[in-house]
């Protein structure tokens, strides 16, 4: 697909929802439900997709939802791929879970790991806001070097993210992506792809939250083209663990077409209190990572190690 007026008109998640005003999140659900269709059974860990989704017995979402307990969401959705065998419906029936990052780096990784071992059939999604936001926005481990939360005011969190990515490569997943919101065609094209794939697949989502990053709202689109524009958010994926770059992000190799990571972080209050000394290092980190991934793209039998 290379046009957005290709993707489907259907919305299955409904206007009255309850997201934040410029919810990264709620934008990168809308174009994944598109991709997926509704035969699509969709496992929401306590996070802000349970509150976005309303209150029962009405819900914005038009497909079957089970909501579970925060740590257990890749084991529900085990549960569900294996009742649907029993019944012999599993064909042609998407069971997916779509979890935030607290929800798969922090207390769900537990579960996550255990369908990833054992190569469950479900696409897992991880809608990454860098933190609780729904609590209050406190750190997680996906919360980034220098950013401000509620739970580390002073100067930002003094640790980087976790490389949740490597974890679950560790278990050769079927299919393996990362996206953002603000290019939809080729997330959405990704999830087509990783709907043709059996087994377990993970895919990756950078989703700009305006009060837990302290911007506004009308920057949410912004922001995340900038995330992979500046190379902070690289756009690949890991099919049979051959590595591809992928969209505005293949461009990205020649360090000439980066915009400096500066753009990114002036537009977010959360980084407000980094030093210059500090961004430069951020800077540093991005380009040594951009010359790992140009070994990933140009290695002979171009196999992620």
């Amino acid at each position: 697909m290379n046009k957005i007026l290709e993707i489907s008109l259907e919305e299955l998640l409904l206007p009255g929802h309850a997201a934040c005003a410029g919810c990264g999140a709620a934008l990168a659900l809308r174009h994944v439900l598109k991709a997926l269709g509704k035969n699509t059974i969709i496992v929401i860990p306590a996070g802000c997709s349970s509150i976005i989704q309303g209150v029962y017995p009405k819900s914005a979402l038009n497909i079957p939802v089970l909501n579970c307990a925060f740590d257990s969401a890749a084991a529900y959705a085990s549960g569900v791929v294996e009742g649907l065998k029993a019944k012999n419906k599993s064909e042609n029936i998407n069971v997916v879970v779509w979890a935030g990052d607290g929800a798969t780096f922090d207390i769900g990784l537990q579960s996550l790991s255990g369908a990833a071992e054992r190569d469950t059939d479900m696409i897992y999604f991880c809608y990454d806001n860098e933190a609780y936001m729904n609590t209050g926005i406190q750190t997680s481990s996906a919360t980034p070097f220098g950013a401000l939360t509620t739970t580390t005011p002073i100067i930002g969190k003094r640790e980087r993210k976790k490389d949740i990515l490597s974890i679950i490569l560790a278990n050769e997943p079927s299919y393996l992506a990362t996206g953002v919101s603000g290019y939809p065609i080729d997330l959405h094209n990704k999830v087509l792809k990783a709907k043709k794939y059996r087994g377990f697949r993970f895919i990756h989502i950078l989703t700009p939250c305006p009060p837990g990053w302290r911007f506004d709202s009308k920057y949410t689109v912004t922001i995340s083209k900038l995330a992979v524009d500046t190379g902070m958010w690289p756009l690949f994926e890991v099919i049979e663990s051959k590595f591809n770059l992928t969209g505005p992000s293949l461009k990205l190799l020649n360090p000439k077409n980066r915009k400096s990571v500066e753009a990114y972080l002036a537009l977010q209050g959360r980084f407000s209190k980094l030093t210059k000394e500090e961004v430069n290092c951020i800077q540093k980190f991005i380009d040594t990572r951009w010359e790992y991934l140009k070994y990933l793209t140009n290695f002979k039998e171009r196999r992620f190690l």
